[in-house]
């Protein structure tokens, strides 16, 4: 992918594209120049949102990667509705062994993953971006872990 290019993947996901989005998400983060392990992160980070957009968002939704600058910017997008301070409305916590699973850890994950992340949640839907540095600038060639 030439860096030039700014958008370099626009698809729309549900429950049933997920894996296909994981695979184009990987091949697009590593053709930005992101080493095998960022790319990876970016997958993980974008997966994460996909699967929120999916079970909170009304099922579906779309994906957007585009390089700006000397970053890839990733945006997930729904038509779902989410709340004031973020996180997606959600059931209460269940328990599902050995794990306990509590809303909130999709957006966890992806805060410690990316190098930026604006969530905007509405009633008519949410859109969120993650940030992550491409190699050769201060962040994008060593990123120390949080």
């Amino acid at each position: 992918m030439a860096r030039g290019r700014s958008i370099t993947l626009d698809q729309w996901f549900d429950a049933g594209r997920l894996h296909a989005l994981r695979k184009a998400v990987l091949a697009e983060a590593a053709a930005a120049g992101l080493p095998r392990d960022r790319a990876s992160d970016v997958m993980l980070a974008v997966h994460e949102l996909a699967a929120n957009a999916v079970r909170h968002g009304g099922g579906s939704g779309r994906v957007r990667l585009r390089v700006a600058g000397r970053a890839l910017h990733c945006v997930v997008s729904d038509a779902g509705r989410g709340s004031a301070n973020g996180h997606a409305h959600a059931a209460t916590a269940v328990a599902v062994q050995p794990w306990l699973f509590k809303p909130g850890h999709g957006l966890w994950l992806v805060r410690s993953l990316a190098d930026d992340l604006a969530v905007a949640p509405s009633p008519v839907g949410s859109r969120v971006m993650a940030v992550f540095t491409l190699p050769g600038t201060d962040r994008g060639t060593s990123r120390p872990r949080r």
